[in-house]
């Protein structure tokens, strides 16, 4: 099964952070050059979605929707669920941090890449990635404030806004300057690509950083890692098979069914990465380990999935299971999960 490079070099950022964290100015020039990266991170983000796709997906609403339920209403449950399993598999903060994890965006980018290995609804993946990483930027904290309260270290209204104003605006700005600058952004997406995968790793240099500084790590030992490894792959084993047979007994065709499994049972890691940076402070590296532990999980297990959902016979498709792509093309709006 594959291993994701970004992931290589997330674990090589954190090891780096462990070694030479940032330290009193330092720490203050990385965790403001952090929040720029963050603000321009997802100005790109609302500068490559096309207004027209969005609007264009609203016509298969059932199927977003399901996404989002499952997205936002189902894997939070099962986070609660979760607090069952302290003390014996995890540890209160490893618990937080799981919970936190269970309420970020789907992804966009991996979604629709195994999407299409899998011959499943490609538009319709674009589109329900899109809107959830959209209603992440709002649900996504009021979520965790709601589910958290105080326990991560820095949940308040104050914080609700922090972010909205952080992510949501940058968003919004990326939006309306699409029209000018869309083209530009769309010539370049590799190499932005590039810029905003910098970023998420600056940001993880200035989370882990901080934890070091705090002492934050001595929190956890390799039992109590293995106990959130074995917990993850049951949370991911649920979502994938809800989101398979409960899709099927919802009346979505194998095309719907598979955009909705791969799209429902995913986390962001690029989206969850800025949110907690900003909603937990030094206890951020602690909030982004179930994370970055079920991100590459998720990664390697779909991998798997949709290499044999591609082997499986197609059976015809009623024209209203489909989503016909835009004409603005089916390309835009992409980013990293």
């Amino acid at each position: 099964m594959p291993i994701d490079p970004y992931i290589t070099l997330l674990l090589g950022t954190v090891g780096v952070a462990a070694l030479l964290p940032a330290r009193g100015a330092g720490a203050d020039v990385a965790s403001g050059a952090s929040t720029a990266a963050i603000a321009f991170l997802f100005f790109l983000y609302g500068a490559r979605l096309s207004t027209r796709e969005a609007l264009d997906g609203l016509k298969h609403w059932r199927l977003h929707v399901t996404v989002l339920a499952c997205t936002f209403v189902v894997f939070p449950l099962l986070g609660l669920a979760s607090r069952g399993l302290v003390p014996v598999f995890l540890t209160d903060p490893l618990y937080q941090g799981l919970l936190f994890c269970t309420l970020v965006p789907s992804t966009i980018q991996s979604s629709i890449a195994f999407t299409s290995i899998a011959r499943g609804n490609v538009p319709a993946a674009i589109c329900a990635g899109s809107f959830s990483s959209l209603a992440g930027i709002v649900l996504t904290p009021l979520l965790a404030a709601a589910l958290l309260g105080g326990s991560g270290g820095g949940f308040s209204g104050d914080s609700v806004v922090k972010i909205v104003l952080q992510l949501l605006v940058p968003f919004l700005a990326g939006q309306v300057t699409r029209r000018w600058i869309g083209g530009f952004v769309a010539r370049h997406r590799k190499v932005l690509g590039l810029v905003d995968r910098g970023s998420i790793l600056l940001v993880v240099y200035t989370a882990f950083s901080e934890g070091m500084v705090q002492g934050v790590w001595s929190q956890v030992s390799p039992g109590r890692l293995g106990g959130l490894l074995a917990v993850e792959a049951v949370l991911l084993a649920v979502m994938l098979a809800l989101t398979w047979y409960g899709a099927k007994s919802l009346g979505f065709g194998r095309e719907d069914r598979i955009a909705i499994q791969f799209a429902g049972s995913k986390k962001s890691l690029a989206a969850g990465l800025p949110m907690a940076s900003v909603l937990f402070g030094a206890h951020a590296s602690l909030a982004v380990l179930p994370l970055m532990l079920f991100h590459q999980m998720q990664l390697m297990v779909c991998a798997v999935i949709a290499k044999r959902r591609s082997k499986d016979p197609v059976p015809e498709a009623a024209p209203e299971d489909r989503l016909a792509p835009s004409p603005a093309g089916v390309g835009t709006g992409t980013r990293s999960g």
